[in-house]
Formats: structure tokens, C-alpha cells, sequence
């Protein structure tokens, strides 16, 4: 769930400087003259969805710190391409994040680096969120995260390029994504939106890995290089061969790629919920559907959901009455269905769940198929590390000649080294 416009700020911490009292910036409320009560201070690191991140969280830290004068939130909200490096740079000089909107957490939680979230949020947060969500988030007990945002990913097209190119409906299978793929190149449209930039490379080997009926694990080991996934990654490697996907796979972005489909070039892609806020607003004509991620022929239908995560760093100055007052704000109601509302995502809240749910059968649909949803090996502390790694393969799959059972080989062997490096125990 990224995007790539570049947002960096940090709100507050100017104002921390003066003890508040010849602050100007919009973004922090005065405090009340004659204050004595000590100030608690939150670095909140925020991953930048689309262009209503920085705006909306602003105004939610600018509300919250009028509201509770005694806490400071310094707000920085990060492109997904960039955050690896500040949050890292930050523990590294020994000053990590109070809170962290990041798609993993495992491998901080075995280093000892995270606050036990049971410990931080109220009970009236605690009851609210998605329980099946928040059991992925959970390692032996200990809840190192909490589920902030979740998506289901599905196959989106453009209706009028599927009309020309007689297209009836959303392909079900791997050959009929070949036959519409096809069908849509000789109308001279993109077929098939293929993402192998640094931050969809992972998805769309997921898709391709339990398409195929394989996946990242089996049995608590590593499967990466399986027939399976091997099948699937040699499929998606044909489709590019063919010219059946959009010319630049290792280069545009999802985000580029929704555009071009809102444009009337690109026929299909596989996106996540936001696809209808972002296209609809960039491309208020375009006439699109979606339907299920498309399977190897024989394999039943299958769905993969994304969830990013709220995480908590230790740190020498950690207010823990002040992070459950933030958390509580950040996730109450009207606050967190505006932001939902506003970058397109699933709610990982039952109470925003439901009221959207009633509103929206699409939106219901999508939250019950989170249950039986494939994710992202969240729980392993080494998942980081391979995510890492797979960054590095679009270009030498596509262009360098490296096989996909060559490529799939190199990562299983790196995966399995990393498993049994964090088994060892710290001292």
C-alpha cells in the first residue's frame, strides 16, 4: 500500500524548542499560559499513502495537540520510497520513533526494540480492532503491532478498452488473462500492468507464488523456490516476453500504471481499494471493473490482502499515558473513517467497518474476504530482510537472463540463511 509523491515534514518539534511559546505554525496549539505540566513529546513517523496524507494528518496532530497541550506530536510523513532509511537512520543514532506506520515489525520485536502494544492501547481501542488482523501482528503473546490500514488486491480493468477488444468479463485464469491480454494488444492497448519496481515486486510475486498454489512458507519453513512459485514466476516472465504487459515493468509504478489506465492505454492491472478513490478523482471519466486475481488453470479462486501496521519503538523518553491518548485519538471513530474515506483503504476497526460496510456491499464484501485472505509472512522476523532482496530481482528476471527457478533458488537459500541467523538467540 505505497505511493511515490515525496512528502517529508516534521511538525512540532521547532515549537518543542521554544517551549511553545512563540510558536507560529499552524500545526501546533499554544500552550495555556502559566503551564507547568511536563511535556511529553511523540515522534510519529507516517508512511505517505497519496496526496491526503500530509494534509490530513497535519490537521488530526494540529486538532489533538490543542486538544491535549501537555503532548507534543512531531509528525514526519515519509514516501514509501524513502522511509526504510529514515526510520533506520533514527535507530541507528539511537533516537528511534515513537510510533511507526510500516508494513512489518517482526524483525524489531525480536531485537527487542518495541513497546508491547497491549501495554499502550486503551481497552476500548483493543476491543475495536479486527481481531483477525491483529492475530498477525501477534508473535508468541506479545502484540508488537496493530493493524493501521488493510487492502484486498484485485484484478482492475478499463471498460472501454474491454468492449473494443470484446472482452465480456474479468479473467478468471491464467490462459484467459493470456487470450484478453492479447485480444487487448491488437487493439493497440497495453495488456496487463505488470509492477516489478522496488515496492510492488513482492506483491506481484505473492500473486503469481498462491496463484500458482504455492506461496513464501510451508509448514513454518521457507517454499520460496517450489514448483509452484517457480511456475508462477515463469508465467509472469512469458507475459513480458510476449508483450503482452506494459513495456517497463522494472520502471513505472503502480501509481504511474493507474494513470495510464485512466488515460485508456493499460487494459488490466492488479491494485489494491485505493485504485477507485485515486482513479476516480485523477480520472473522474474513466469506466472501469474488477474482479478476482486471476489463478493457474485447474486452481481455485484465492485472495491476497495487504496490511500495514502501527508499531511502537523504545525509547529513552516514552510516555506511555501519552501514546494511548494519541493512538486513541488517531483511531477514534470520525477521525479514522476520514482518513479511510480519504486514501481508499479497508478499515481494520469494527466499528468503522460496520458503518461502512452498511453503506457500501463492495466495501462489506472486502472485509469478509480479509478472512480468508493470504498475507505477507508478517510474523517472521527475517520477512525484512527478503523483502529487501526481492527488490533487486525485476531487472536481472527480465532483462539479464536469470531463469526464475535460478532466481527463486538464490532467495531460498538468503531466506533460509536469515531464518536460522534469527533463531539464535540474542545475548
Amino acid at each position: 500500500m505505497r505511493s511515490n509523491r515525496l512528502i517529508g515534514i516534521t511538525l512540532g518539534s521547532l515549537c518543542l524548542m521554544l517551549l511553545l511559546s512563540a510558536c507560529t505554525s499552524s500545526a501546533v496549539a499554544p500552550a495555556p499560559v502559566g503551564t507547568t505540566e511536563q511535556q511529553a513529546v511523540i515522534q510519529f513517523v507516517a508512511a505517505e499513502y497519496s496526496s491526503s496524507t500530509k494534509p490530513l494528518l497535519e490537521k488530526l496532530v494540529r486538532n489533538f495537540m490543542r486538544e491535549n497541550p501537555s503532548i507534543t506530536v512531531e509528525l514526519q510523513v515519509v514516501n514509501w520510497d524513502l522511509i526504510d532509511g529514515v526510520y533506520t537512520s533514527m535507530i541507528s543514532e539511537g533516537h528511534p520513533p515513537d510510533l511507526l506506520n510500516m508494513n512489518m515489525y517482526a524483525r524489531f520485536g525480536h531485537d527487542d526494540l518495541l513497546n508491547n502494544m497491549d501495554d499502550l492501547i486503551s481497552d476500548d481501542l483493543k476491543n475495536k480492532l479486527s481481531p483477525h488482523l491483529s492475530k498477525l501482528d501477534r508473535i508468541q503473546g506479545k502484540q508488537y503491532a496493530i493493524p493501521y490500514v488493510a487492502t484486498i488486491r484485485k484484478l482492475y480493468y478499463e471498460h472501454n478498452l474491454f468492449e473494443q477488444a470484446g472482452i465480456t468479463r474479468s479473467p478468471q485464469t491464467w490462459s484467459q488473462l493470456t487470450q484478453d491480454a492479447i485480444k487487448l494488444k491488437a487493439i493497440g492497448a497495453y495488456g496487463f500492468g505488470v509492477d516489478l519496481t522496488d515496492n510492488e515486486i513482492p506483491a506481484y510475486l505473492s500473486y503469481f507464488f498462491f496463484g500458482a498454489g504455492g506461496g513464501w512458507m510451508k509448514n513454518g519453513k521457507w517454499d520460496i523456490n517450489s514448483p509452484q512459485n517457480v511456475a508462477g514466476l515463469t508465467y509472469l516472465k512469458q507475459l513480458y516476453t510476449q508483450g503482452l504487459t506494459d513495456p517497463e515493468p522494472t520502471v513505472t509504478i503502480r501509481d504511474e500504471k493507474q494513470r495510464i489506465l485512466g488515460d485508456g492505454q493499460l487494459g488490466m492491472m492488479i491494485s489494491g481499494n485505493y485504485f477507485a478513490s485515486v482513479t476516480e478523482r485523477e480520472f473522474p471519466n474513466t469506466a472501469w471493473g474488477n474482479g478476482a486475481i486471476p489463478v493457474k488453470d485447474g486452481q481455485p479462486p484465492m485472495n491476497f490482502g495487504v496490511q500495514d501496521v502501527m508499531l511502537s519503538f523504545k525509547t529513552d523518553h516514552t510516555n506511555r499515558e501519552a501514546l494511548s491518548t494519541f493512538l486513541d485519538y488517531l483511531y477514534n471513530d470520525e477521525n479514522y473513517e476520514e482518513m479511510i474515506r480519504q486514501e481508499g483503504m479497508i478499515p481494520v476497526t469494527t466499528t468503522v467497518a460496520s458503518k461502512l460496510s452498511l453503506e457500501d456491499p463492495i466495501m462489506e464484501a472486502d472485509i469478509q474476504r480479509l478472512e480468508s485472505a493470504y498475507f505477507y509472512p508478517l510474523q517472521q522476523p527475517e520477512w525484512g530482510d527478503i523483502m529487501a532482496l526481492t527488490r533487486k530481482m525485476g531487472n536481472a528476471i527480465l532483462y539479464n537472463g536469470v531463469s526464475p527457478q535460478a532466481a527463486l533458488n538464490q532467495v531460498q537459500q538468503y531466506a533460509e540463511r536469515q531464518q536460522t541467523l534469527y533463531q539464535i538467540p540474542t545475548q
